[in-house]
């Protein structure tokens, strides 16, 4: 099944985006959640599939969530996800002597 997506960033936390199926807009998305998400920004729109791969979502539960829910909401990755990648060298800077 396709689904014709469109995709919002939060403009009050980083890298925090809203999934919602074109057709419905933000119709289906509750007003508590629209509250804390901030004002919408469309960033771009995009047909998903269950063969299409996200960068950082699972497509199943992508429109699962938007079947069911309407919406789907993407958080931004966890600080520690940061610090995992750094060099062993930066992560060992300022351990004492």
């Amino acid at each position: 099944m396709k689904r014709i997506c469109s995709i919002y960033r939060s403009l009050k936390k980083n890298e925090m985006y809203l999934y919602v199926l074109k057709s419905d807009a933000l119709e289906r998305v509750p007003e508590s959640l629209m509250a804390a998400f901030g004002k919408p920004h469309h960033a771009f729109d995009l047909v998903l599939s269950p063969e299409r791969k996200l960068s950082r979502e699972d497509i199943t539960v992508v429109l699962a969530n938007l079947e069911k829910q309407g919406y789907h909401l993407q958080m931004p990755p966890a600080e520690d996800e940061y610090i995992e990648h750094l060099p062993e060298e930066l992560l060992r800077r300022n351990d004492p002597m």
